[in-house]
């Protein structure tokens, strides 16, 4: 007999305590029997082992797992179930190749509750920063379906398609990004060094100053004399809206807003049904009936104003209404796609369509990456010559009223 310290979920709530047992798998019985869901099981050398793994290297210090990794752990587990090796031999392979050593201590963790008796599924609940709750659930579908290797493979093709959706998007931005922080430098030397060394030059001429001119030395006095204060703010202003963003009341308000934005806001919106397409039509390949499908999606969305959208549909389907029906009143839909939608569920090949939807809008998403760029350019160019002109004129006009009056003379 041995002691193992298990966590389990009960009919009130979450349980967990020490129990004396001749294996993990017979205590994983005897919860079962409870009625308790057998969560993690260990024995207290494991325990012990797991602390001391925590003090030698704390958790803060740790590489994160990103979304990178657990594309590679899905296509790599796919590859090696479907070549027949068993699951446990298969994550005890990948912990020792695995190089992110934060991952290598997550699937050592899963391994170590496979062989405590918990399911694959119910051990990835357990790390909800590494596996979301779609990950879990399609595995779940996957164990009780027989089809966990198409659930893998499934998996490894939607991260891919997230991955690369996302290095767009922040390729896209990297040169507008660059060019407007080097006009913010650019305007702050010319408030702090330029514009001051000018100002003396321009009172000591005695003349009403044209208005351009008004505009910096006013503008590099206030910058001067309250920078610390207009940083300070800026700072404060910066924190106050990310915390804003970030918290249940504004991330819903905040996400409706980027839906909005010109450039932006189209581009958001397809890159968003593109996942929600691929996601969905992933969830009803597997069989997971649609209401738990369209629930396991919306938490998948990046913006909380769609995620509530595909919220309502669920609401409506239960009610006996039609998806396309549904789908058409949360507004988000184009008429291509709610017609996609319609053609499914007549045909019965609702998954494939979906596949074809997901297809078509990240295809437009591509594209207007690719142009994104280009049309964002034309308004730094026309920002940039408008900030030119403007010191331009406030500091020659003056030169040349003052050539003006010297003639005169």
């Amino acid at each position: 007999m041995s002691r193992f310290h298990f966590t389990a979920r009960g009919p009130h709530g979450p349980v967990q305590g020490s129990q004396d047992a001749a294996s993990a798998s017979a205590l994983a019985d005897e919860l079962r029997a409870k009625g308790w869901v057998p969560l993690t099981i260990r024995p207290d050398a494991a325990l012990q082992q797991a602390a001391a793994a925590q003090v030698q290297a704390p958790s803060w210090m740790a590489p994160k797992v990103t979304e990178h990794d657990v594309m590679l752990f899905s296509k790599q587990i796919y590859t090696l179930i479907k070549a027949g090796v068993p699951l446990l031999r298969s994550l005890n392979g990948l912990q020792e190749t695995t190089v992110n050593p934060s991952f290598k201590t997550v699937i050592g963790d899963l391994r170590r509750n496979l062989e405590a008796g918990l399911d694959l599924s119910a051990a990835m609940a357990l790390h909800p920063k590494v596996f979301d709750n779609f990950y879990v659930a399609m595995v779940r579908v996957g164990e009780a379906s027989g089809q966990l290797e198409e659930v893998f493979k499934r998996l490894a093709e939607h991260l891919l398609f997230e991955t690369g959706m996302r290095q767009q998007v922040k390729s896209a931005m990297r040169y507008p990004s660059f060019v407007v922080m080097a006009m913010a430098m650019a305007i702050g030397v010319i408030n702090v060094m330029v514009i001051p060394s000018f100002a003396g030059v321009f009172k000591s001429m005695g003349a009403d100053l044209p208005l351009p001119t008004k505009i910096l030395v006013a503008s590099s006095d206030f910058t001067l004399e309250h920078g610390w204060l207009l940083s300070l703010m800026t700072g404060a202003a910066f924190f106050a809206w990310r915390f804003w963003k970030r918290s249940p009341e504004g991330r819903p308000i905040w996400d409706r807003w980027v839906l909005r934005f010109p450039l932006v806001g189209p581009i958001v919106v397809k890159a968003s049904l593109a996942r929600f397409a691929r996601a969905f039509s992933l969830s009803l390949r597997s069989g997971v009936p649609m209401e738990k499908a369209l629930s396991g999606v919306a938490q998948t969305a990046d913006n909380a104003h769609l995620a509530t959208a595909i919220e309502s549909m669920k609401d409506r389907v239960m009610r006996g209404e039609a998806l396309a029906s549904a789908a058409a009143g949360t507004g988000v839909f184009t008429p291509m796609a709610l017609q996609m939608i319609a053609i499914g569920e007549e045909t019965g090949m609702l998954d494939e369509l979906l596949d074809e939807v997901g297809e078509m809008y990240g295809n437009e998403v591509q594209y207007a990456l690719k142009t994104l760029s280009q049309q964002i350019e034309p308004i730094l160019i026309v920002f940039m010559g408008g900030l030119v002109l403007v010191l331009a004129l406030g500091v020659f006009l003056p030169m040349w009223n003052l050539g003006q009056v010297t003639l005169k003379h």
